[in-house]
């Protein structure tokens, strides 16, 4: 039975629908927008030790700029791919940087209340840091969503809008926040490696417009006024959010600009200040151990030295500094007024302070202040607040304390009159405090005949014994108000929370109280007392008239570093200078004390190991595993570029080879393999959440692959029914293609439609015909004879497809055959 050979086109045959295809501008230009975010990001290296970040830098930008090739290669709207790298940024973080995600990557209340507290504590880090900061994990989470965003944001101007130049605005704000925080100047190199990306990118999109130019509408003739108002509008927004974004962004942390020079303008890793505001729930992240100061003169005595006080709470927040400016003071070197309390009679203790990483605005002092000298100009000293302090942040030189350390017996406090009109109002205003915890200080206190018995009362309430725990983080939250779920339910935290507390019972009961943030007594070393960052403490003071402000602290520390004055020790040890650990938490006996897994050891020169251990340790073979795979990576894919450009080349050449089947899906896989290896340096949840995305991106071009390898097996075998598989896969070749071809069509006619749509050079026209002359012996003769012709013509027939039709990168990963209905 012959066949015709299906006509040729006709002129006026309409051009095939546009595929949607990976060019090498649409590739280059996203790679591009991704350097160039990583080269700006690089600016970072003066702000943050080490280089673990910029791992994170890599990968945050890596998953967008993968995500946004993969969706535009099946042409998704602008507006869902911005959408899906959101998405997979946020899967990052949840995976990366919290414990309770919902399948361990997927974001939740719990896991979004977390990361809130991740990101609480990176801000706070910045305040209160030096440049270069420790690249703990808060920070690390910092750093990667901002670059993470910036990342998406270029990647949408320079190949969404067209608009590449309008990114520099934005990589520019990048280098604005470690400009504006460090004192020295950035690496030159990471000016050298911005500018060259960006110009690189610049680049590629002035090449790609003048090789399209002769296909748009010259200026001036034709072209509409809102062709060009796109790219005008774009500009302009992105101008407006550049300008928006400088004056914001590098805000964050210019309180002391997170200064990182001393004097003869070097670095000092690890110096730190104190933040001036208490928290009532979050977490306690200490970071590395360093020293902060040196003193001597204090001898056995294991005195609280204050930085500062805190006057003003805040309803469910914590407490701070009054708004507005600071105090007038007098200066503080020489003399001093009288502090409340102190009569200027008694022991003059000489206390000699040296600071070794304090870099703040505020002078530590020991008891009752009467005279500073070594001091420079610019201190204050106010009497009202106990506090010495100047404008601006400095690194201050060592100092000498002249202070009276007296301590009123507890007959005394008893016995004063407290005259809380002798202090500001502000020292007994507690406003909207929850109903419960005033009714809770008035139980605790309802025996008691002072104020000394009442302030003790509530002391004490703090204690194992009432179910309170120290702990590095406050237990979930259950209850709206972060105070009466401190006292009432969770009963877990650490010395803000503990002094916070305590400080608002005292006000709700008419007692004038104060928060203390400064520093336990730190460990003897050699013949001075060596205080650290992790002695870092806050306690609560409260007024006692003639006897001034007198120390409570009521965290139950159990490690030997808190200090209970005689006045609150049991009546039958009153001169025991030195608690031990036991009695470190009052009213409350050896066998109550936590375990040591609810105590964190905290203990200054102790190691603290646990506490300065990664958040996430990745086997050290993961990382050489990634390097390893993403270079033969490289290698595979530039070979596959050079072996594509000789076929294209030779596409009418007998003497062009074929490339390789194995090679693409080996240098895919490779790549894969590098980026799941580097996103397993991250955290496992990140590796696992990779591979489910990548699970989910590839299993239709799997299936669609084994439905292909099993019809050409059975035509390369001449098995019966090879001609039925010979035709469906011709049929789904062209529907992956974006040509649906009914199968009500004819043989014949449904040939010259493939033929005509799909371009087909004249060997696959011979080897078209050689197909549908099987394929209609075997449908329309009695005898389904295999003919040994089908294998070698369906493979040409292939063939020629490739070449003239080449398959769209939406076809492959959505296979439309796949949703045919099928026949075999």
């Amino acid at each position: 039975m012959s066949t015709a050979a299906p006509p040729r086109p006709q002129a006026s045959t309409p051009p095939p629908a546009p595929q949607a295809q990976l060019t090498p501008h649409s590739v280059l230009t996203p790679t591009l927008a991704g350097l160039a975010t990583v080269c700006a990001a690089s600016a970072l290296t003066g702000v943050i030790q080490g280089l673990a970040w910029f791992g994170y830098v890599i990968v945050a930008t890596v998953l967008v700029a993968c995500t946004g090739l993969a969706l535009r290669a099946v042409r998704a709207p602008a507006l869902v791919v911005s959408a899906a790298q959101m998405l997979v940024l946020t899967f990052l973080v949840i995976g990366a940087f919290t414990r309770s995600g919902f399948l361990a990557i997927l974001p939740g209340p719990a896991a979004l209340t977390e990361l809130n507290g991740v990101l609480v504590a990176a801000f706070e880090q910045i305040r209160t840091g030096l440049a270069p900061v420790e690249a703990t994990t808060p920070i690390l989470c910092l750093v990667t969503i901002a670059i993470g965003l910036v990342a998406i944001t270029v990647d949408t101007l320079a190949v969404a809008a067209a608009a590449p130049a309008a990114t520099g605005l934005l990589l520019l704000c990048v280098y604005a926040v470690p400009s504006a925080l460090a004192e020295d100047l950035l690496p030159w190199w990471t000016f050298a490696l911005g500018a060259a990306s960006f110009a690189a990118l610049l680049a590629a999109d002035g090449s790609h417009r003048h090789r399209t130019w002769r296909n748009r509408s010259a200026p001036g003739l034709g072209a509409s006024p809102g062709s060009a108002s796109g790219p005008v509008g774009v500009v302009a927004a992105a101008l407006v959010v550049g300008l928006v974004a400088g004056s914001t962004v590098t805000a964050i942390g210019t309180e002391g600009s997170l200064p990182g020079s001393s004097g003869n303008g070097q670095n000092v890793p690890g110096g730190l200040g104190v933040n001036p505001f208490t928290s009532l729930r979050g977490m306690l992240d200490q970071g590395s151990n360093v020293e902060l100061f040196r003193v001597r003169g204090l001898e056995n005595d294991r005195r609280l030295l204050r930085a500062f006080t805190l006057d003003t709470y805040r309803p469910n927040q914590g407490w701070g500094l009054p708004e507005g400016p600071m105090p007038a003071g007098v200066p503080a070197s020489g003399p001093l007024p009288m502090a409340p309390g102190d009569d200027g009679t008694g022991d003059t203790r000489e206390i000699r302070i040296e600071p070794v990483n304090w870099f703040d605005l505020w002078l530590p002092m020991y008891g009752a202040p009467r005279s500073l000298r070594n001091v420079a100009e610019g201190w204050y000293y106010d009497r009202t607040s106990g506090i010495v302090f100047r404008e601006r942040r400095i690194r201050p030189a060592a100092y000498v304390e002249s202070a009276s350390l007296r301590e009123p017996s507890k007959a005394q406090l008893r016995e004063t009159d407290p005259r809380p009109a002798q202090v500001p109002p502000i020292y007994t205003t507690a406003e909207r405090v929850d109903p419960r915890v005033s009714a809770l200080a008035r139980q605790l206190t309802a025996s008691a005949t002072n104020d000394f018995d009442r302030a003790e009362a509530i002391w004490r309430y703090f204690s194992p014994a009432n179910g309170f725990v120290y702990d590095l983080q406050t237990a979930p939250a259950n209850d709206s108000d972060a105070l009466a779920d401190f006292l009432l339910n969770g009963k877990r935290g650490f010395c803000e929370q503990y002094a916070s507390s305590m400080a608002v019972m005292l006000r709700a009961v008419g007692i004038p109280s104060r928060v203390a943030v400064g520093f336990t007594s730190g460990v003897p070393t050699g013949d001075y007392r060596s205080i650290t960052s992790q002695d870092a403490h806050a306690w609560v003071e409260v007024y006692f008239g003639d006897q001034g402000w007198v120390s409570f602290d009521p965290t139950p520390l159990s490690d030997g570093r808190g200090y209970i004055p005689s006045y609150l020790r049991p009546d039958e040890v009153p001169n025991d200078p030195v608690p031990s650990a036991e009695s470190a938490v009052p009213s409350a006996s050896a066998s109550e004390q936590p375990s040591q897994t609810q105590q964190p050891d905290l203990q200054a020169g102790s190691g603290s190991e646990q506490d300065s251990r990664p958040f996430y340790v990745a086997p050290s073979w993961s990382g050489w595993g990634a390097l390893v795979a993403g270079l033969l990576a490289t290698v595979l894919t530039a070979a596959i570029m050079l072996l594509g450009r000789r076929i294209t080349g030779g596409r009418h050449s007998a003497a062009a080879a074929p490339m390789p089947r194995w090679l693409p899906p080996v240098a895919g896989a490779l790549w894969g393999a590098s980026l799941l290896l580097l996103a397993w340096q991250l955290h496992w949840a990140a590796a696992v959440g990779l591979l489910v995305v990548a699970a989910a991106v590839v299993t239709p071009s799997v299936v669609r692959d084994a439905v292909r390898r099993r019809r050409l097996d059975a035509i390369a075998a001449g098995k019966a029914g090879a001609a039925d598989a010979a035709w469906n896969e011709l049929l789904d070749e062209c529907a992956d293609r974006g040509i649906e071809i009914a199968r009500t069509d004819t043989v014949r006619l449904a040939a010259q439609k493939v033929a005509q749509r799909h371009h087909l050079d004249d060997r696959g026209k011979n080897d078209l015909r050689a197909v549908v002359s099987v394929v209609e012996r075997s449908w329309y003769s009695r005898h389904d004879a295999a003919d040994p012709e089908l294998g070698r013509a369906f493979q040409g027939l292939r063939e020629s497809l490739q070449r003239n039709a080449p398959m769209s990168w939406r076809g492959r990963l959505l296979p439309r055959s796949l949703f045919r209905r099928r026949n075999d």
